[in-house]
């Protein structure tokens, strides 16, 4: 960050240049496309048209794609080392504006390709800096400059995401996690008892899936359009310039390969806003889970203070909003995917001026998940589990599975019919006004005669919960040995995924000063 003397004299310069520009008059910059026209636009058109307000936040990425390009201009003999050389300085001079936040826009900055050319040309004359657009298309420059800023932002959610999924990792292997026991819901009902590291594992497996898909999302969207042009190829590369461009830029897929196809491109990113939105989705079910459990009516959990908030009315509220809004973010981010699908679905090949409706999704998208995934984590660490009273909440009914399974198990009745056996037990023991606990060997019996073979504590044994969960020894099951087993399972692909994703030098071309 630049001093306060620094920044004021950055934008006393600003200033001066553009007054002497001006010469007094219009200080509006000229349009970069303006050369055919002979009428004024109308001011309403040129709001319109007007993007930088939203796309301004491609500075880096736009001085970025510039800086390399001029260096490929000046490898192809479009710049002498003289005009190279001022267009570098020119340019770091317009970084460090932006950074300091004393970058000046000017009316007629109908972009941030038009703010950042004019700013240069105040810089270094406008007859040096004109030479930058050779070859060079907008169409092309921003469909560079926004994988350039999505590569920053998916470096920075991969962190997050990790961070989300080792934090639940380390929850699910404390000691009070894998000991409580609680009911596992089918439907909302209760349905098998299950250990809170599992349900707290099932979550994190789905967030270790939303990470490998946003490294396939990446792997994709890493090539270069630059030296594409507006759609027919660049006149003054030869073949092998566009893969030293895309080296430059530190792309890892060198350049695209089709230029009708490189400008027209938003692939990259609807499929990470689709990947939002499902990532959105994983994170409201979780949310939509611990909700019930925080209730009253289940009280399993309870919210940390630092992520709920009270009610301005009743004081003894406290209410789970920070769950509750990523509940509702997903449905934002489901509509961002949706808005970019319609997008793209209407426009014909190559560039055209709805693809400037391409970066607000996805912008909101990466700034909605950004903070989500922090929310999210900070939620997994300050929850508190009360063991008793999930305890409380198994019944014996839970355990009709494990009745018919014993018929299996030790007296190799199909299990077909053990299940109509048990059915019939649920019955019997709701006509009797009792649990399946309840029910008397005499009355297991007349349900089917091989529980007459078995001894009491044999049938005593069917209602034990904890033999139940133990007894789902499998991979992927609850008991107390999968448990562990999850989690060495996790914690190996925690290990073998770090070294995903974007490279940090590529990203740092957009976030270092």
């Amino acid at each position: 960050m630049l001093r306060a003397s620094r920044l004021a004299r950055l934008r006393s310069t600003a200033m001066s240049k553009r007054a002497l520009a001006s010469g007094g008059g219009d200080d509006k910059p000229k349009k970069l496309w303006g050369g055919a026209f002979g009428v004024a636009t109308d001011p309403m058109m040129e709001v319109f048209n007007n993007s930088l307000p939203f796309d301004k936040k491609l500075w880096a990425a736009d001085v970025c794609g510039s800086q390399a390009y001029a260096k490929a201009l000046e490898r192809c003999g479009q710049l002498d080392a003289a005009q190279a050389a001022d267009m570098a300085r020119g340019l770091s001079l317009t970084r460090a504006e932006w950074a300091a936040g004393a970058f000046e826009e000017v009316d007629g900055d109908e972009d941030i390709h038009t703010a950042n050319e004019r700013r240069l040309g105040e810089h270094i004359g406008g007859d040096t800096a004109g030479r930058l657009h050779t070859g060079r298309s907008r169409n092309d420059q921003v469909a560079t400059d926004l994988r350039l800023w999505l590569r920053a932002e998916v470096y920075g959610l991969r962190a997050d995401l990790r961070a989300l999924i080792e934090a639940a990792r380390d929850v699910a292997a404390r000691d009070e996690s894998v000991d409580a026991l609680m009911p596992g819901y089918t439907h909302l009902q209760r349905a098998q008892p299950i250990r809170f590291s599992h349900w707290t594992l099932s979550h994190a497996w789905a967030w270790t899936r939303d990470l490998e898909r946003l490294d396939g999302v990446f792997e994709r969207s890493d090539r270069c359009p630059l030296g594409s042009g507006a759609l027919a190829g660049h006149p003054f590369f030869g073949p092998g310039d566009r893969d030293l461009l895309a080296a430059d830029l530190k792309f890892g897929g060198g350049p695209t390969p089709n230029s009708v196809d490189s400008v027209s491109d938003r692939d990259f990113a609807i499929e990470f806003c689709q990947w939002a939105a499902l990532t959105g989705v994983h994170l409201s079910r979780w949310a939509e889970d611990l909700i019930v459990y925080g209730t009253r009516e289940f009280a399993f959990v309870k919210f940390g203070e630092a992520y709920s908030t009270g009610s301005s009315l009743m004081p003894q509220k406290r209410n789970p909003d920070a769950l509750e809004l990523l509940r509702g973010k997903s449905a934002r981010l489901m509509g961002h995917q949706a808005a970019l699908t319609a997008l793209l679905a209407s426009t014909p090949a190559a560039y055209n001026k709805d693809l400037q409706e391409d970066k607000e999704p996805v912008f909101d998208a990466a700034r909605t998940l950004k903070v989500a995934l922090r929310i999210a984590k900070g939620v997994v660490e300050t929850t508190a589990i009360d063991a008793g009273r999930m305890r409380g909440a198994l019944e014996p009914a839970m355990l009709a599975t494990d009745l018919a399974e014993h018929l299996v198990r030790a007296h190799g009745v199909p299990f077909r019919e053990t299940h109509h056996v048990a059915g019939a037990a649920v019955r019997l023991a709701e006509a009797e006004g009792t649990t399946l606990a309840g029910l008397t060997k005499a009355q297991l019996a007349g349900l089917h005669p091989a529980f007459g073979d078995d001894d009491d504590a044999t049938i005593a044994a069917l209602w034990d919960f904890e033999r139940s969960a133990e007894s789902r020894d499998a991979a992927g099951g609850t008991s107390k040995r999968a448990q562990r087993e999850q989690i060495a399972k996790l914690t190996d692909w925690l290990d073998a995924t770090e070294a995903g994703g974007p490279d940090a030098a590529a990203v740092a071309l957009v976030t270092d000063p």
